[in-house]
């Protein structure tokens, strides 16, 4: 019962965004079976990410977040742009141009944003998951809420750029880079102002998380009011 109770705080979210997406795909609503598949593979991307946290040892590059935050801001700036960013939006990168690209459902703009949104909430979960034995029951409800927004919204930067070159039919490089380029440094510099933990950081954060959220509610609006209007021409 105790450890139904802890999980809450991180099923309850998933739960919840899983309905708002499929929501707001209501137009030509994507196969909840490969829906699912994106969720596993967001659980398969965080395990990816934890490899390539393990890899940085052997080159003298793994550091404690936490304790750089405490000794070294620069240096926790520095891990965060150049490893924790570019790691954790690589490996939801990853599967999302292995796999996704190919499904035969994958066929409008906004099923970009759709499918790289539950490869974030997947990923979320794993990462909540194993976060649960280092925090406090407050900490891990923090987690279960803010997790899956922020890998949701850098996820769908790279996501919606991609999608559209290669609908339309354009190499999909130069949209790749500078996707992921974008979402890794906003990410990266995301998690430098949480883990540094000034009072003042945090509502730099918020307003960081507010900005991209707005962009892509707007975004999607447009997709949406596009598909819709192209139906009824057609």
């Amino acid at each position: 019962m105790q450890q139904t109770l802890l999980m809450l705080p991180i099923v309850v979210p998933v739960i919840f965004w899983a309905v708002y997406h499929y929501h707001k795909d209501r137009h030509l609503p994507e196969p909840p079976l490969n829906l699912l598949l994106c969720f596993g593979l967001g659980l398969t991307a965080a395990g990816i990410s934890k490899l390539m946290y393990a890899g940085l040892g052997p080159l003298g590059l793994r550091y404690d977040a936490v304790a750089l935050a405490d000794d070294s801001p620069l240096g926790l700036l520095a891990f965060s742009l150049l490893a924790i960013g570019p790691i954790e939006e690589f490996a939801k990168l990853l599967p999302f141009l292995v796999i996704v690209l190919r499904l035969k459902a994958f066929d409008e703009p906004l099923d970009g944003i759709i499918y790289a949104s539950f490869i974030g909430l997947g990923y979320s979960a794993a990462e909540n998951i194993y976060y649960l034995d280092y925090l406090t029951p407050l900490e891990t409800a923090a987690r279960g809420f803010a997790g899956p927004v922020v890998h949701i919204l850098f996820a769908s930067i790279w996501a919606h750029w991609i999608t559209q070159a290669w609908l339309g039919r354009r190499n999909i490089w130069p949209a790749l880079v500078l996707g992921f380029t974008v979402s890794a440094l906003l990410h990266g510099f995301y998690d430098f102002l949480v883990l540094l933990r000034p009072f003042a950081a945090l509502p730099i954060a918020a307003t960081m998380i507010i900005a991209i959220w707005i962009w892509r509610l707007i975004l999607m609006r447009r997709m949406h009011h596009d598909a819709v209007g192209k139906t009824a021409e057609d």
